[in-house]
């Protein structure tokens, strides 16, 4: 089995990827670099967390970095309803991952989330976020609490990398949706040319 592994600089995502490679699961890394609405240390960290987990498991893994903060987020910003950002800025994730995995064959979208820790991952969000795309999307987290997360990371090497200095994301709404419903999403999604940009992330991304 091989997966596409969304990868931040946060603790959650390299978790995910330790734990599904632990069971043999080989994983392409996709970080999103969302600058300038963060900084470089963002992009950075995720590198260095990529480096820990080849160590690991000494085999090399592969990363995209999308350019996601010059391609993705104006278009959201400037055409969409503040308040539905978050939602909409994960399809957006979720689908520049589907082509990715297309060109690197791969059998599903692995993700860090973990049930209610921030505004996308609701379970009516994760639903409305999910059906962006076709492949299945696997959430080795998703029952698991905060301190059960961060012992993990602990454990491998990776907290220290990922509790590092970094810019979060400013572009964030104030009160993000959590409730989302999809015809109101696709009604946004609608203002956008989605096929255009996703391809050009894609395109413009760099690999590791």
């Amino acid at each position: 089995m091989k997966v596409v592994a969304l990868l931040s600089g946060g603790i959650d995502s390299a978790v995910a990827i330790y734990l599904m490679m632990k069971q043999g699961v080989n994983t392409v890394a996709i970080n999103m670099d969302n600058r300038p609405f963060t900084d470089e240390k963002q992009t950075n960290k995720a590198v260095k967390l990529v480096e820990q987990l080849s160590k690991i498991f000494n085999k090399r893994i592969k990363m995209y970095v999308v350019p996601f903060g010059e391609t993705i987020q104006p278009q959201i910003t400037k055409n969409c309803n503040s308040h539905l950002q978050c939602v909409l800025c994960r399809r957006m994730m979720f689908r520049i991952s589907e082509r990715i995995a297309e060109k690197e064959n791969t059998d599903a979208i692995l993700t860090g989330e973990s049930l209610g820790q921030v505004a996308s991952q609701t379970l009516r969000n994760i639903k409305v976020e999910e059906q962006a795309v076709d492949l299945p999307i696997i959430r080795p987290l998703i029952g698991l609490d905060k301190v059960e997360i961060i012992d993990i990371a602990k454990k491998i090497g990776t907290y220290d990398i990922s509790i590092a200095p970094g810019l979060c994301c400013t572009i964030a709404p104030n009160k993000p949706a959590t409730h989302a419903n999809l015809s109101d999403i696709q009604i946004q999604e609608e203002k956008m040319n989605i096929n255009s940009i996703v391809k050009d992330a894609v395109k413009n991304a760099v690999v590791m």
